[in-house]
Order: structure tokens, then sequence, then C-alpha cells
């Protein structure tokens, strides 16, 4: 922690907000200062401006190298530096406060966050960061980025070979579930990424749950597994959070259980965090369905219970065993991993795109809707029809050969000429 001291009045030095709720800024009486944190007040924020500082992170991550970890995920990432002349954050008008991360009518959503946070010095450390890791051969680095520009912030931090190896944002974690929006999203990062790798989540520990964020009132086990599909059949890394695998819905949880901060704050108007971070359910019978002997942190939702992996593995149509078949049939396809990808222009209601790898490519379609959609081939020769991944799958149309027909939730995968 390090402080900064208070304007003559007595109040803050800026106007920076926190995340989760008041000012950025907290008095520390025995300093006579102001400690930043852009989160939580337990969570004062370092100052990277300090070559001390950032020499201490590195020995901090080099003594987890040494002990072989695999790599890291850089939390929040953009939030390492501040302005130094520490300027207000200009406002925000009204109809461009949207969130990622947090709600619209968090006061958060009311500025641009231009000095508080992704400030250029950043990527210096980035540099600095990249440099210790690649003297241990496989370990590998993961930002997480939230900023103004989330998608140009990603390709910032991960281009060339001396940054990230890839990072990830909110981007794919809104409301919005159209072909459009994610034909949008994706579009925009491989037109700025250069060399860079992308990595995709479609859900992850601070948002709503993907079979009900995506799914609202119409999830059923086939969307969830085409939901699953379409995530692993983009280009890039996956982040697949944990109760995806088994299509676990947002859990109920009311006040008196809730142990996120920023959904007590912000409670009820935002109820917080704990619905996506409730135990995994292992064993149906089992106490705390198997996760725990002990009380867990937040309770085991009734809904989950019989979505428990136990049972699950026993049912050769589960999502589970979806998840596990579509992962192992996907490595038998090099163009599905390496491939370039380029979409291509569908029904609303379609997201299509064209993996190539080589002279390869292959046409791979989602129906994202519960109505029965169709795709026209036009200008697209199929070579072959590709089965084997176990998914509710389109067909070409038996009258019109062009046509694909794509039953509700249903994916396409086919080699094109």
């Amino acid at each position: 922690m390090y402080g900064v001291d208070p304007k003559d009045d007595g109040s803050a030095p800026n106007n920076w907000l926190a995340i989760f709720g008041g000012c950025a800024w907290e008095w520390e009486p025995r300093r006579q200062q102001y400690y930043l944190h852009n989160f939580l007040k337990s969570q004062p924020d370092l100052n990277f401006h300090s070559s001390q500082v950032r020499q201490a992170v590195l020995n901090n991550v080099e003594f987890w190298l040494k002990k072989g970890v695999d790599g890291f995920r850089l939390d929040a990432i953009t939030f390492c530096y501040h302005d130094e002349q520490l300027r207000d954050n200009p406002a925000k008008p009204k109809d461009q406060r949207q969130g990622r991360g947090f709600s619209e009518d968090n006061p958060y959503a009311y500025q641009y966050h231009y000095y508080n946070n992704t400030r250029p010095q950043t990527v210096g450390f980035i540099e600095e960061l990249r440099a210790l890791i690649n003297r241990y051969p496989g370990a590998v680095t993961l930002g997480e980025v939230s900023s103004e520009d989330s998608l140009a912030t990603m390709a910032e931090y991960t281009q060339g070979d001396d940054r990230l190896h890839m990072a990830y944002s909110f981007e794919l974690l809104t409301d919005d579930f159209s072909a459009a929006y994610i034909r949008q999203t994706v579009e925009e990062l491989e037109a700025s990424i250069g060399d860079g790798w992308p990595c995709w989540a479609i859900g992850n520990h601070d948002v709503q749950r993907v079979a009900t964020r995506w799914g609202k009132q119409q999830a059923n086990p086939t969307m969830i597994k085409m939901l699953n599909a379409l995530l692993f059949s983009l280009r890039g890394s996956v982040c697949s959070y944990q109760g995806e695998e088994l299509g676990l819905t947002e859990a109920p949880i009311e006040f008196n259980q809730l142990q996120d901060p920023f959904g007590i704050t912000f409670w009820p108007m935002f109820k917080g965090r704990d619905g996506c971070r409730t135990p995994m359910p292992w064993v149906k019978s089992a106490d705390n369905a198997g996760f725990s002997d002990a009380q867990p942190w937040l309770p085991i939702s009734a809904e989950h219970i019989n979505s428990a992996v136990d049972v699950q593995e026993a049912d050769n149509d589960s999502i589970l065993n979806s998840y596990r078949h579509f992962l192992t049939w996907r490595k038998q396809l090099n163009v599905l991993i390496d491939g370039d990808i380029q979409f291509v222009d569908a029904h609303p209601n379609v997201l299509a795109f064209v993996r190539t790898l080589g002279s390869q490519r292959m046409l791979v379609l989602f129906n994202l809707s519960i109505q029965q959609s169709h795709f026209e081939l036009t200008d697209i020769k199929l070579n072959s029809v590709l089965d084997g991944h176990g998914l509710a799958t389109g067909h070409q149309d038996q009258q019109q050969a062009n046509t694909i027909v794509l039953p509700s939730f249903s994916s396409f995968y086919a080699f094109i000429d």
C-alpha cells in the first residue's frame, strides 16, 4: 500500500470509483493519507510505478516458477498502473453506460476509466514478466482484460513474442447471444490481433452462468451441448468454467447466504456472483453432493443435485459425456485447433464460419434458435459431412441439396472444396 495526500479540503485526490461500490480511495488515519483500491477497500492497490514493487512481484512469480507451475492467470492485468497525475476520469454519457463485469446501474459505469485503468506503462511490465517467463520453457501467461476497449487491449497485450501468450475479456460474457454479436466480437479481435493468439470464454466466476444467461427460459441439454461446441470451435484457446461441463444453471442464493461483497453492496438490483460460484455436485446421494464433508462456503443448489458427476457419467447422452466426447473428436481435427477463421453470411439465427488450415477448409454452422433454421450453400461446395461429434446435427435438404436444414440448437460440420 502507498499513500496519497488529500486535497486541501480533506477530500479524496480525485473522482475515481471502485468497481465494488463507492470511492476508490480509503482514508488511512495513521498515515493521514488516502490509499487506492480499485476493488475492495481490503485490497489496496500496489504502486507499480515503483521499480521495487515491480521487482517484488517478479520475485514472487519466479518463486512459483521454480516450483514448477505451468503458468499464471493474471487477474485484472489492466489495473496495474494508474495515472501519476491523478487526473479525474471523464463522465460517460448515459447511452454509453454498459457494463463488462458490472451492471449499468453501478456508478462505476458512469465514467470513462482512462486514468485508473489500462495505462501505457502496463505493456512495459508485461514485457518484463514475459522475459522472466521465457526462462522457464512451457510456462504460459493468460491475462484477464477489462478496459474501455477490451478487444483492442487484448490485441495490444498479446502481439508479438514478448507479451502475454493470450488474453481473454468479458466480451462474450454478456447477455447478447445473437449470431451477429458473436460474429462482430470475434471479427473485431481477429482484425486487430495480428500474430497474437485469442482466448475465449462464455462463462466465468464473475457473471451469471451461461446456461441461464444465454439459455434464458429455453435452455435444454441440446442447447448446452451446442454452446460448449461453439466455444470449442472458435479460433484460439478456451477458458471453460467449472460446471459448464455439467450444464449447471445459475443457483438461487438468498441474501442471508451471500458471501460476495459486490452482491451484498448492490442487492437487490444486482444479486452478486455467488449464483455461479456454488460448489460442484460430484455424488448425488452424498452429503453436500460429495463436494466436502464440511459445510461449504456456499450452499449446494438443490437444482444441481440431479446433474451430479456420478449421475451424468452413467448416462451416455449426458452433457458431461458430450463435453468429453466432443473434445476427444476435436483433438483429431487440427483445422479446428490451429486453423484461421472467416465468417459467412447466414440467417440471423445461424452462426456460420469457415476454419482453414493449409488446403483444408471446414464449414461450421450453429443454429442458435429453438426454431428450425436453414443455411444456403451459396458459393460453397460440400466435400464431406463430418459426423462423430455427438451433437444434434443439421443435414442437406432432400429436395434442395444446396440447403442445410438446421433443427433446434443443432450444429453442422463439413469439409468443403
